[in-house]
């Protein structure tokens, strides 16, 4: 079970909820059942309810114990925080985890979502998930890589004041010159102004070096250092951070 917790003197932050687990196979579970729960709440109040998911290695158990989650899932759009600019089907694309980790078992009936598609230029893809947010997301499931980053905003990255500054849910970014964008540097990005709608926000790390990490991302304000920031000053819903060591 987890165990709520303050982020630590000198960092709290009123809208930030860490929540702590002992092992990892809690943290897949509740962080699961987390993600479950507030999807549940949102069916109820509404037809239909909207996820948005991030890719990379971290989430994949998380994804899979959720696809067990007894939902109407028929009702549930799935959609990405982000995506490489890659096809679906590419072993390195957040489409392709998505749909070998969720997309199974009781959530097969999940529609989803991609960013890319065969065909589509990056600015007609950008409009059409522009167009899909116009649904607002229930729920987002954030990242952060090791040089403070979420979705596919980079510190440092050219064009990062446009895309936090942007009124677009969806942005494409260059993540030129930034090491933690490894061989990808041509992504479509979630924005602060697609987050700000969710009902639910959530950001799942594990391990020593990511906790000490967040530490230091919720120590300040400023996104061009630490983009993951966004996840607890863009306004709007709380953040729920969900750590295991």
């Amino acid at each position: 079970m987890s165990e709520p917790r303050s982020p630590g003197a000198g960092a709290a932050r009123e809208s930030v909820h860490l929540h702590v687990y002992d092992s990892e196979t809690q943290w897949t579970w509740g962080a699961a059942v987390s993600i479950s729960s507030s999807l549940g709440r949102s069916l109820q109040e509404r037809p239909r309810a909207r996820l948005l998911l991030s890719g990379g290695t971290t989430p994949a158990a998380v994804y899979a114990a959720l696809s067990k989650a007894p939902l109407e899932w028929e009702r549930i759009d799935v959609a990405l925080v982000d995506e490489r600019w890659l096809m679906p089907d590419d072993p390195d694309s957040n489409a392709r985890l998505v749909r070998e980790s969720l997309l199974q078992r009781n959530a097969a009936g999940a529609r989803f979502e991609t960013l890319t598609r065969a065909g589509r230029s990056i600015e007609e893809a950008v409009a059409t998930a522009n167009m899909h947010a116009r649904q607002p997301a229930d729920v987002v499931v954030l990242g952060m890589g090791e040089d403070g980053h979420t979705a596919s905003l980079f510190p440092r990255m050219r064009d990062l004041d446009r895309a936090l500054a942007s009124s677009a849910p969806y942005v494409a970014t260059d993540a030129s010159g930034c090491s933690g964008a490894g061989n990808w540097l041509r992504r479509i990005s979630l924005t602060p102004a697609g987050l700000r709608p969710a009902h639910t926000r959530l950001l799942l790390i594990r391990g020593a070096k990511k906790r000490e990490l967040l530490d230091r991302v919720l120590a300040g304000d400023d996104a061009h250092e630490y983009p993951a920031r966004i996840a607890f000053t863009t306004p709007g819903a709380p953040l729920h951070v969900h750590w295991c060591p």
